[in-house]
């Protein structure tokens, strides 16, 4: 049995598929670039000697996820867990967007992964076995002027998962969902932020150590959630009024 990693050639997606096959599970790897799956693949099987089997796919694009799903269905068979380490996000995302821009902002971040829960959540509960990680971000928490369709295609991932998490409430199929801010990852290379990053290393460690239990929540660094309940106390007419006396001030 393996388990499937879509997003696996960077950042948490790699750190996960390291983690895994350190504790000897088969991989089933997935995402766009061919040259970091291949490296990714001949050195987990020689340190772990282990089975790893990659797959190219563009998440943005719905076409090649329906084919690639038509075709590969025997994969989920063969799956006893699947994790979605998957974001996409785009400089120029602002409400002004080119739709071509939302669109595959939207199907990268919350469309593809729907599109694969409604192939492999069936075979789990088959089995009544599984395990299905999925991966939020705190820029749902609220509206955006930038990173707009990303924020809000997150605020529709975090429902998803807790729709999926009541449907198999009396299954024995085990879900976790992570709310993560800013990683010392590629993504966040070069920017200054005003909190500190988190470590993907860390994360990945969590991840796997909770595979085992029932439906839970966390978010990543632990300290968001204190920021994050207070976001959703405050009236949004107040955040609203903050945003704009601090951008006046800028």
């Amino acid at each position: 049995m393996s388990y499937l990693i879509l997003g696996a050639s960077s950042g948490l997606g790699r750190e996960l598929a390291n983690i895994l096959a350190k504790n000897l599970n088969n991989l089933i790897i997935i995402s766009r670039d061919e040259r970091d799956l291949k490296t990714i693949k001949s050195d987990l099987e020689a340190r772990f000697k282990i089975v790893v089997k990659y797959f190219v796919l563009d998440a943005s694009s719905f076409d090649e996820v329906k084919n690639f799903l038509e075709s590969n269905l025997s994969l989920l068979n063969e799956t006893q867990g699947i994790m979605f380490p998957i974001g996409m996000v785009e400089a120029e995302d602002k409400i002004s967007n080119d739709m071509s821009i939302s669109n595959s902002l939207i199907q990268a971040n919350i469309g593809t992964v729907a599109y694969f829960l409604s192939k492999i959540f069936p075979v789990f509960l088959k089995k009544n076995n599984g395990v299905i990680v999925g991966f939020g971000s705190v820029s749902s928490a609220v509206g955006r002027e930038v990173n707009t369709v990303y924020a809000a295609s997150k605020r529709g991932l975090d429902s998803l998962f807790e729709s999926l998490a009541l449907t198999a409430s009396t299954s024995k199929i085990k879900i976790q969902y992570y709310t993560i801010g800013y990683l010392d990852s590629n993504l966040a290379y070069g920017r200054k932020l005003l909190l500190p990053k988190g470590s993907v290393n860390k994360l990945a460690k969590i991840v796997y150590k909770n595979l085992k239990k029932n439906y839970k929540k966390i978010y990543y660094p632990s300290w968001w959630v204190i920021i994050v309940i207070m976001i959703n106390i405050l009236p949004f007419s107040l955040l609203r009024n903050i945003y704009k006396l601090l951008k006046n001030k800028n």
